[in-house]
């Protein structure tokens, strides 16, 4: 009897979690559902039109909260929004909590963290785990400050939403600027309108996963993340909104991020400059010399292990990805299969030790000169444009591999210690390029100059670990700087900034020429296909000729396997 009783002692709280995550609820939101207090949220159903505490869904996601406007759902619970459109902020159901004087308050709380890594808490679209082909509109109205918060959460998954407001305000935009009255937000007196400042505010939150979201045309930012630590980030596109993309700076000291950040297939454009509504068009493009901002992606000073894939950042009235704050330890950024082009400033930016492989760089720095949609831009290429800017710590190792880089900016490529941090580079340092293509192109701002191959700071950072690329009109390249070097015209298929696509045409000297598989050199290219293909591996970002790598049946399920990427195969950059 002791051992029994012994035995169950032990177990009493392993059934204890096996039962509290068997509680776990879902609740379901749907246009034609109730209130709360007609339905009970608890079933995918309409309301059948009469009658309290119906088994049917709820017509509002605010119908998830309670007279006070806090969470009715709990920890592990799943609230799942069939499609339609569903006003956030004052004017939505159920915001009888709601203050006229304090309309940024009505929003919904921060989302209750999940029981454990297995038992997230979840706010999912209908059709999340199905490809997600029309996810439900959440828009917001009289300037709450954000869609939806996730300071404090942890163990939660959002999915398949569209975030967005009904204005194509920008706050508190360009005061001297003399069209500001026809995009500036109206910020003195209720009512405000139909505009929200932020998609997703998050801090101190740990092991979250955003998927399938659409976060565009807010008034200021789409993304306000600092303090977080092994987030996910999948098929989600952050674009034109008003300031910035994804700010990462919450203060000094008080932004650093940690563990593992992995974003993949992930769109950042047009931010820096107003959408358009009901058009969901750029306009108004404004930069810092008026007071805005701009980038896709920023930080303040930050770590992390950093991995990006087969993302986009393109069309930012600053920087494209500017990971240049992270640069406290331990870090490391991983950049593959990514496009950058069309940005203001500098494509990527990055700090500390770095691996770029198969990944199209194109410094077209004055992309937004003279675009009809530009009114407020004239800071052109912002730090000199220059296509790929590495910030170097004391002993770090930079790898750049089998890339096509290009531009009219300063220079192609910038490689400098790190002059913000007390440690000096002291000659442990190392940037190495390997199986790269680099173009330059006339200057934009100086056009009787024409872009630089490097500047580095230390010269000779890069000294004997450069080779095996292909140069090409790209001033103080000395080619060949190492002994497999190629000194000529890489024959793009468009070699025109205005409409440039990097593949190589039969005759490029490109093809068959460079470092063969192994080590830092990927079997697969910019596209996923297979490298080599033919006798030797082609340098740049594309493999002539290739085929797709053969893949086994994938044995996740849609929401976790993700949808591909449109291929971006010729860039009209002057449409």
């Amino acid at each position: 009897m002791r051992n029994i009783l012994r035995c169950l002692l032990f177990l009493a709280p392993l059934c204890l979690c096996i039962l509290s995550h068997s509680q776990a609820a879902s609740y379901y939101v749907r246009t034609d559902g109730g209130t709360a207090g007609q339905c009970s949220g608890l079933a995918d159903a309409p309301y059948p039109g009469s009658g309290t505490g119906q088994p049917c869904a709820w017509n509002h996601p605010f119908w998830a909260l309670n007279a006070a406007g806090a969470w009715k759902i709990s920890r592990g619970d799943t609230l799942i929004i069939r499609p339609g459109s569903y006003r956030l902020g004052i004017g939505a159901p159920n915001t009888s909590w709601c203050d006229t004087s304090y309309t940024y308050d009505c929003v919904l709380p921060p989302l209750p963290s999940g029981l454990d890594a297995q038992h997230p808490t979840r706010i999912l679209g209908y059709g999340w785990n199905q490809g997600c082909t029309q996810a439900p509109e959440l828009w917001g109205s009289e300037r709450p400050w954000q869609l939806l918060d996730l300071r404090g959460t942890s163990n939660a998954v959002v999915s398949c939403l569209e975030l967005t407001d009904h204005s194509g305000c920008v706050e508190s935009f360009c005061p001297d600027c003399p069209g500001r009255t026809a995009v500036a937000c109206k910020e003195d007196t209720y009512p405000y309108g139909n505009w929200a400042s932020i998609g997703i505010v998050a801090s101190d939150s740990n092991n979250v996963t955003l998927q399938n979201l659409n976060i565009h045309g807010l008034a200021h930012t789409g993304v306000h993340a600092a303090r977080i630590s092994n987030w996910t980030v999948q098929d989600v596109r952050i674009a034109g909104n008003g300031w910035c993309g994804w700010d990462g700076d919450m203060g000094e000291n008080t932004s650093s991020n940690s563990g593992t950040l992995t974003f993949k297939r992930w769109i950042v454009e047009w931010n820096g400059c107003a959408e358009t509504y009901p058009g969901r068009q750029p306009d108004h493009c404004w930069d810092q010399t008026h007071g805005g901002y701009g980038d896709g992606v920023g930080t303040h000073s930050t770590r992390g292990h950093w991995i990006i894939e087969d993302s986009i950042f393109r069309f930012n009235t600053s920087d494209g990805l500017d990971l240049l704050y992270v640069r406290e330890n331990p870090s490391m950024i991983e950049i593959r299969r990514t496009q950058a082009y069309g940005n203001a400033g500098n494509p990527i930016k990055t700090s500390g030790p770095t691996k770029i492989e198969n990944s199209l760089l194109i410094g077209n720095c004055g992309y937004f000169s003279g675009k009809p949609f530009a009114q407020e831009m004239s800071d052109h290429c912002r730090a000199g444009g220059n296509s790929l800017a590495l910030s170097i710590g004391q002993g770090n190792q930079i790898t750049v591999v089998n890339s096509t880089i290009v531009g009219q900016g300063d220079c192609l490529v910038e490689a400098i210690c790190d002059r913000e941090v007390p440690s000096t580079c002291n000659g442990t340092e190392s940037a190495a390029f390997f199986n790269n293509i680099f173009r330059g192109y006339t200057e934009f701002i100086d056009p009787t100059d024409t872009t630089c191959l490097i500047y580095e700071e230390p010269v000779g950072i890069s000294t004997g670990a450069m080779d095996y690329n292909l140069i090409y009109n790209a001033k103080g390249s000395d080619c060949p700087r190492g002994a497999n070097d190629l000194c000529g015209n890489p024959l793009f298929v468009g070699d025109s900034l205005n409409s440039f696509d990097g593949h190589l045409q039969p005759a490029s000297p490109a093809i068959d020429s460079g470092l063969a598989v192994g080590g830092l050199i990927p079997a697969h290219d910019l596209e996923k296909l297979l490298r080599p293909w033919g006798l030797q591996v082609d340098r740049g970002a594309y493999e002539y000729g290739s085929v797709p790598i053969p893949q086994p049946p994938n044995p996740l399920p849609p929401s976790q396997a993700g949808k591909p990427l449109p291929g971006v195969y010729l860039l009209l950059l002057d449409q």
